[in-house]
């Protein structure tokens, strides 16, 4: 049996609530750690708080997901700021229903399913659209970005659940 290794990275668009909360808890805790210095330590361990904050904030707000093909499963890690990983789903290849793009006329029966959406991708909706809708099990619709690459490799085992137009 030969094994095939596919990975691909997509990074996830920033989100502009959580940015301008970054910046406010910065400048705040920058703000009250001076502040804190000559007036009262209380203010001070307040502006520590709020940089710890800011800290959290910036790492949910850079966000990438790796898509990792091999031997039949799907795997999908969340990277946080380009330090962290951490595995939030994993696909067999024979709980797939259907791999197409979002927009296709393929998942016309399936979208009227009650599942759970999970959003995987860029979250950026381009001209033309270049996610993919993965339904598994029945229970999930995976919303992604795979490359071409990907999804040929999945289109290898797999040929009649993945459409790539």
């Amino acid at each position: 049996m030969s094994d095939t290794y596919v990975e691909c990275l997509v990074g996830r668009k920033p989100s502009i609530i959580l940015t301008i909360c970054q910046w406010i808890l910065t400048i705040v805790a920058g703000l009250a750690i001076l502040y804190g210095l000559v007036a009262s330590p209380i203010i001070f361990i307040v502006g520590v708080a709020f940089g710890v904050g800011a800290f959290f904030v910036k790492r949910h707000a850079n966000l990438e997901f790796e898509y990792l093909y091999l031997d039949k499963e799907i795997t999908i890690d969340k990277i946080m700021d380009k330090s962290k990983r951490k595995r939030v789903a994993k696909y067999d290849v024979d709980g797939i229903e259907i791999i197409a793009p979002v927009n296709s006329h393929e998942l016309d029966s399936y979208n009227n399913r009650q599942s759970k959406v999970k959003d995987y991708s860029t979250g950026i909706v381009d001209v033309p659209d270049s996610r993919y809708a993965m339904f598994y099990k029945g229970e999930e619709k995976v919303i992604f970005n795979p490359s071409g690459e990907l999804l040929n490799a999945i289109k290898t085992v797999a040929p009649r659940k993945v459409f790539l137009y």
